[in-house]
């Protein structure tokens, strides 16, 4: 039977079980042997990530042929407008060539938000937004770099979802074993 452990990555922690100089990892919240992430979420961002122990399944996850689908809550630098919106959704040009169309909407700041630590900035002046973006594809810091392509820079980024996986309550730093 493979196991598949969705946890919720605090901000600052790497997504790898050896112990680095600068930044926490999985293995100071996970104890669980031999298992592994099926994809990875920089340091800088938050939310959820799978880890299996079944070869195929994390290929399932992380392979970019499959087209699996990954959401994420994003707080952006001001208020997003429609044409941003409309960039995001037809695909953006970055340096490593044209993104696929996302689905993109604005949202609420979500409900079961947690403070993060640190705080984003502040700027008393300039309000943010928040937007979900689903892609399928995961090119490096990809929705990072959509945003700020489209001139709304990303202060906070969470994944709330990948396939039929969702975050749900998990709070920073806790996991579950799900059936797969």
């Amino acid at each position: 039977m493979s196991r598949l452990i969705l946890f919720n990555k605090p901000f600052g922690v790497i997504c790898q079980f050896s112990p680095d100089d600068k930044h926490p990892c999985l293995a100071e919240y996970i104890s669980i042997k031999k298992i592994y992430p099926a994809g990875r979420l920089d340091h800088d961002s938050e939310g959820l990530l799978l880890l299996t122990d079944d070869g195929a399944l994390q290929n399932k996850i992380t392979h970019p042929k499959n087209k699996m689908a990954k959401s994420y809550w994003a707080q952006l630098d001001n208020e997003i407008t429609d044409k941003a919106i409309q960039q995001l959704t037809a695909g953006v040009e970055l340096k490593d060539g044209l993104t696929r169309p996302a689905i993109v909407k604005r949202i609420d700041e979500p409900e079961q938000l947690w403070q993060r630590e640190p705080p984003i900035r502040v700027r008393k002046n300039i309000p943010t937004s928040w937007i979900e973006l689903t892609i399928k594809e995961g090119r490096n810091r990809q929705v990072r770099r959509m945003t700020a392509a489209v001139g709304f820079p990303t202060l906070r980024l969470i994944r709330c979802k990948i396939g039929e996986w969702e975050l749900g309550k998990l709070k920073p730093g806790e996991y579950r074993e799900t059936s797969v």
